[in-house]
């Protein structure tokens, strides 16, 4: 137990190490492109939690990115890693806009369930071709969930644009759904106890995402099911020999990896743009997968992931509006930066700061 305590602290510490190293790089990389790091940063920050509206937008990405982060984490717990949590979400969509058009007359609540419903089975189902092609024929889930990616967007466009775009419109998206299917946003919510704020797109799917968080854990620590996973993913030949059915597992993890991706075709399609667009999952999906690398693939590590990942997109948008010489293109570099280092390099540092919280442990003990 000790060890395991040593190991997650110096986790955390490492993470913690390495985000602080990302940032202290980007801060070089914004001074060669002739800005100020201290007034660039400061602006990110400013616009990502100095207002009500820059929350809003901040918790808004972080909602996708928690959904595809716990997808990566639930099969990357099996050893199996679902990188197509892009094309999955895609195809959420469609389920969710779907059922929003074979029953209109939904209030919200109803609405919000059976969106759940279907944007993870149609998640599910995308998955589940990958994921017996990896458990009984021993593919490649990498490659397969890649090439699944670009499939699923070819597939949408082609719905999109020749059956679902209304034909007087000549933008390729559906028609819109009706009001009554669209999950109360938070400045409504906050409206109507008298506080104003700027519209933004943040819904009540952020609560079902942290649900979704509790959900996880339970079932990868507190379960058989877990156990079994946890058990597939530290050594396959050893549970096979303990009676656990490894590729029913392997199946069944990484189907659940989807259908958790495809929870972000409830955001977007109900929460957000109230009907299907082209390319509304796009970057969220391999975004996820530094979410999860950088939470240590636990939903409690995810969570504060995923807000870091949300503040990056919405205070780098700010600052790339504030400073003309930073582009967007610079910003992606910063959160490649935080990419590399908070989740590559977290295994360089975590042994010997793990030997170290050891060492200081016996020593106290002693």
């Amino acid at each position: 137990m000790k060890n395991q305590a040593s190991g997650t602290i110096a986790a955390i510490v490492a993470t913690l190490i390495n985000v602080v190293a990302a940032f202290l790089i980007g801060a070089l990389l914004i001074w060669a492109v002739g800005e100020n790091p201290l007034k660039a940063f400061g602006v990110v920050w400013t616009g990502a939690f100095g207002s009500l509206k820059g929350i809003s937008f901040t918790l808004y990405y972080a909602t996708n990115f928690i959904f595809t982060g716990l997808a990566v984490a639930v099969a990357a717990h099996a050893r199996e890693y679902n990188i197509g949590g892009e094309g999955q979400a895609y195809v959420s969509g469609l389920g969710v806009y779907l059922v929003g058009v074979a029953l209109p007359f939904l209030p919200w609540p109803a609405a919000l369930v059976v969106g759940i419903g279907a944007g993870m089975l149609f998640g599910a189902t995308w998955a589940f071709v990958p994921a017996y092609m990896s458990a009984r024929r021993g593919s490649n889930l990498v490659v397969t969930t890649i090439m699944f990616n670009f499939l699923a967007s070819l597939v949408m466009i082609y719905l999109i644009v020749n059956l679902l775009r209304p034909p007087t419109s000549m933008i390729p998206s559906s028609a819109a759904l009706p009001e009554n299917l669209s999950l109360p946003r938070v400045d409504e919510i906050l409206r109507a106890f008298g506080v104003n704020m700027h519209e933004t797109p943040l819904n009540i799917t952020f609560l079902v995402a942290l649900i979704a968080c509790a959900a996880v854990t339970y079932l990868i620590w507190y379960t058989r099911w877990g156990y079994e996973l946890r058990a597939v993913g530290e050594n396959r030949d050893a549970a096979a020999y303990a009676g656990v059915q490894v590729p029913r597992i392997i199946i069944q993890a990484v189907c659940l990896s989807g259908a958790l991706a495809g929870m972000v075709g409830l955001n977007e399609v109900f929460g957000v743009q109230h009907r299907l667009i082209l390319d509304f999952a796009l970057g969220y999906g391999f975004t996820g997968v530094a979410v999860a690398l950088i939470g240590n693939n636990h939903p409690l590590g995810i969570i504060p992931a995923a807000i870091l990942f949300g503040a990056l997109y919405q205070g780098g948008a700010s600052m790339s509006f504030m400073f003309p010489k930073i582009s967007r293109e610079v910003v992606v570099v910063l959160q490649g930066l935080v990419i590399l280092f908070a989740g590559g390099f977290v295994s360089v540092l975590k042994p010997y700061l793990s030997q170290m919280l050891d060492y200081l442990t016996a020593r106290k003990t002693a």
